[in-house]
């Protein structure tokens, strides 16, 4: 059995010296014979300790970690106090991502880490080897799984293994003026938080420190409130959007796409680098977004989600197939992974749009009522003005309606939505799990329907599944019926193309010479 690489433990011992020495010193700053305040010695031995306790355990955790790849598993034995040994059949393997770290990427090591089907987190984590041992180990548990699957078809499973090995095609390779943009109008969802941070360090946790004294000198008490308050969440969106432009440069610098064989290999990263694999036999859905203002300028983005689970995000999102690209460039690469046509989509009926309306006065009303009430309150007054929104409610509800859409095609089922963030999703019929006829209070008033073509991506458990919105409700059934009867039409064809296949291959086996027996 193989071992670790043995740089891996200065970067584990750093690592978790970090964490374990922090820990140490505030036991010390307590547990100090000076009190509160402890004594500089005292705290400096706790610290110390901890540090020699962190590096002591990684010593043992090297010594004790194992890993050997055989014909059909994948054996890994750890632990330090408690030892497990684990054996990961190589047909349940799903996705190998390779990580370095800013500190791993220093000694030239790699983290592997292995997830396996139906969940969506690591199974076996290799902290850490070299880079060609990476490299090694992703290439064989892709093949070795690959081979698991197909071992009725030994002939097809070493011609994908000798394409492995000679044929890699670059399909996508992001540009720096692409990625500048994407950067630029891209909003993190954490990146707020950590802005909110950055402004509280700068302002020492005052913020009345970051209102220029004139901005708010000579106005009224209630006036100046809010024109201090306006300034402070322009300060606090501007920080927000610098810091989501710098974390989305560091997340897609560098990205690109190849395509090896049956798989699709993917690289990104500035200060931490991920590499991965998204295997095409298990791809459930394709996502074509098209973003504003992106759309305006003909950009889109391509996402792709897998069985259990999307790979290369710890939170278990869609992986970037292409994060930015020309709207005809993405339409293209989601084409060499499923073969779909043009796609002619059907909106929903027009009384769909006005239900939209109505539910968009309501929320201006609610907004009109809260201001009403805040007035009594406070010294605010103009409690009308949000009523001005109610010029934008007919805009609003076309948009929504216009961007809504479906279509049943001969193999795929297409939905989209969104105005501000539009979604196409494509799902082959074969792929769908079940088909789901919903339909809320408001919408049996007006004799509308959703109708959801459910897959095993876990994007469809986070409520992000291809639905029909709004579709009449007869015609909801019969998109229902119609989905059902398509995918079983789909899964005998597939049936019928496998067994096709393995009769081809019989044959070929059969007609295999015997050898010169006259030697």
């Amino acid at each position: 059995m193989r071992k670790l690489h043995p740089l891996s433990i200065a970067v584990r011992s750093i690592s978790r010296s970090v964490n374990v020495g922090l820990l140490f010193f505030i036991a010390g700053v307590f547990a100090s014979p000076g009190g509160a305040g402890g004594t500089l010695l005292s705290v400096a031995g706790m610290v110390l300790l901890g540090i020699v306790v962190a590096v002591v355990y990684e010593v043992a955790y090297y010594e004790r970690f194992r890993y050997e790849l055989t014909a059909d598993t994948f054996d890994v034995a750890s632990g330090v106090l408690a030892r497990r040994d684990r054996e990961v059949p190589l047909r349940r393997i799903q996705n190998v991502d390779v990580r370095q770290p800013v500190l791993s990427r220093l000694f030239g090591l790699s983290a592997v880490h292995i997830e396996t089907a139906g969940g969506g987190q690591t199974e076996v984590s290799l902290q850490y080897v070299d880079e060609e041992e990476a490299r090694r180990l992703r290439r064989q548990l892709r093949r070795g799984a690959r081979a698991e699957r197909d071992e009725d078809d030994e002939s097809a499973s070493e011609t994908r293994d000798a394409g492995d090995e000679d044929e890699e095609e670059l399909l996508f390779e992001i540009q720096p003026r692409e990625l500048a943009i994407l950067s630029v109008f891209t909003i993190d969802p954490g990146a707020s938080l950590l802005g909110g941070i950055a402004l509280s360090f700068l302002s020492g946790f005052d913020p009345t420190r970051l209102i220029p004294a004139d901005l708010v000198d000579g106005l009224p008490g209630a006036e100046g409130g809010l024109v201090a308050l306006a300034w402070l969440v322009v300060l606090f969106l501007l920080a927000a959007w610098v810091v989501s432009a710098v974390l989305t440069f560091n997340r897609y610098y560098g990205f690109r796409l190849t395509r090896v064989g049956d798989e699709l290999h993917y690289e990104r990263g500035l200060v931490q680098r991920y590499s991965g694999t998204i295997p095409l036999e298990k791809v459930q859905t394709l996502t074509i977004t098209e973003r504003v203002p992106f759309r305006w300028f003909g950009y889109g983005a391509l996402a792709v989600e897998t069985a259990g689970y999307a790979p290369g995000q710890g939170s278990r999102g869609t992986e970037s197939a292409i994060p930015l690209a020309g709207y005809d460039r993405v339409v293209g690469l989601a084409r060499s992974i499923e073969p779909f046509g043009e796609v002619d989509l059907e909106v929903p009926p027009k009384r769909a749009r006005e239900r939209y309306g109505v539910r968009y006065l309501l929320v201006v009303g609610a907004v009109v009522g809260a201001g009403y009430l805040l007035t009594t309150a406070t010294a605010l007054e103009r409690w009308y003005l949000p009523a001005v929104l109610i010029v934008f409610v007919p805009v609003a509800a076309h948009l929504k309606w216009r961007n809504r859409g479906h279509q049943l095609g001969d193999r795929y089922v297409f939905a989209r939505t969104g105005f501000w963030n539009r979604t196409t999703k494509v799902v082959p019929y074969y792929r769908v799990q079940a088909v789901v006829h919903t339909q809320s209070i408001f919408q049996r008033r007006r004799h509308l329907a959703s109708v959801t073509a459910d897959t095993a991506s876990s994007a469809s458990l986070l409520g992000r599944a291809a639905t029909a919105y709004d579709v009449d409700e007869e015609r909801g059934l019969e998109m229902q019926l119609e989905i059902e009867e398509r995918l079983q039409e789909r899964l005998r064809a597939r049936k019928r193309e496998r067994t096709v296949g393995e009769w081809f291959q019989h044959d070929l086996s059969n007609d295999e010479p015997a050898g010169d027996e006259s030697a």
